[in-house]
């Protein structure tokens, strides 16, 4: 499993909790893509980790919460008390292309793509 963190690199240190849901949100709205993006095989291997089982969210539903490991989107629970901060993308293959996954992201929370 690899772990992308979205953090103000993206998400930026004045975005509040209501600009990190709409950025998940969008993500979601765009799930199929992102699980083509997040493995080398256009999701077939994580077809197989993706199982709803094991800590991990399905691959065919996308889902997001607080200090919640079986979601594809987890929001750390400080993040949610801080309201503001970093989530984390628990869907990346750990054979996954990082800056494809980065191009993913950054299109569809940045340019709306």
């Amino acid at each position: 499993e690899q772990l992308i963190w979205v953090d103000k690199a993206v998400v930026s240190t004045q975005s509040t909790g209501e600009h990190i849901i709409k950025a998940i949100e969008a993500i979601g709205k765009k799930h199929k893509e992102h699980i083509e993006e997040y493995d080398p095989t256009q999701g077939a291997d994580n077809a197989r980790r993706l199982t709803g089982l094991h800590e991990t969210a399905s691959i065919h539903q996308f889902s997001y919460g607080v200090a919640h490991r079986g979601c594809s989107i987890r929001i750390p629970r400080q993040c949610e008390k801080d309201n503001k901060g970093y989530f984390e993308d628990r869907r990346p293959a750990s054979n996954c292309d990082p800056y494809a996954v980065t191009d993913r992201i950054v299109k569809t929370m940045c340019l709306g793509q």
